[in-house]
């Protein structure tokens, strides 16, 4: 009987090791960095990024920002760099390209509208100057964020095309996604 109440632990300890260690291999997370015309900037914290049944959370640990409600979006390439918009002109993180929209769908609904899949749950920032509230993306997940960037705009989000882009504003802060496996 002892024998089997050990196995009994060495198995239970087995499982917590094991579903830690898939946890691990599912959490990443991303640098994020001001933005500016002329380049990345200085790190403003990290984003986490974790897979989950219910899509994909993102866990901010930032600070230094206005506390408010800022667009955050995931784009479509793994960039920060300056870019030029289609008028010419350059515009910060401007190489990171648009919203990610795998499907061409050209619409801003928000991250539970059937539009393009770049819009993410607004990125909240407390009076003192820090964002870490979670938020879920139900149509992501970890395969989707390869390649990608996450972005930090200066103003709010509509979730709609009007104004232009959902009226996220200029880019602030930028991180480029980096999977790797453990």
């Amino acid at each position: 009987m002892r024998h089997l109440i050990l196995s009994g632990a060495a198995v239970s300890l087995l499982l917590v090791g094991a579903t830690t260690h898939a946890q691990a291999q599912e959490q990443h997370e991303v640098e994020m960095h001001w933005v500016s015309k002329k380049g990345v900037e200085r790190s403003i914290g990290t984003v986490a990024l974790e897979e989950r049944e219910d899509g994909l959370l993102l866990t901010p640990d930032l600070s230094g920002i206005i506390p408010g409600i800022y667009g955050f979006h995931v784009h479509q390439n793994a960039s920060c760099e300056p870019g030029e918009n289609d008028d010419g002109e350059t515009i910060a993180a401007g190489k990171a390209g648009g919203h990610y929209d795998p499907k061409n769908t050209g619409s801003h609904e928000g991250p539970y509208g059937e539009g393009h899949r770049g819009d993410l749950p607004v990125l909240t920032v407390n009076e003192d100057g820090k964002a870490m509230h979670p938020v879920l993306a139900p149509r992501l997940s970890l395969d989707d964020m390869q390649g990608r960037s996450l972005m930090i705009h200066a103003e709010g989000d509509t979730y709609s095309n009007e104004p232009k882009d959902g009226g996220g504003g200029p880019r602030k802060a930028c991180g480029v996604v980096e999977l790797t496996s453990s």
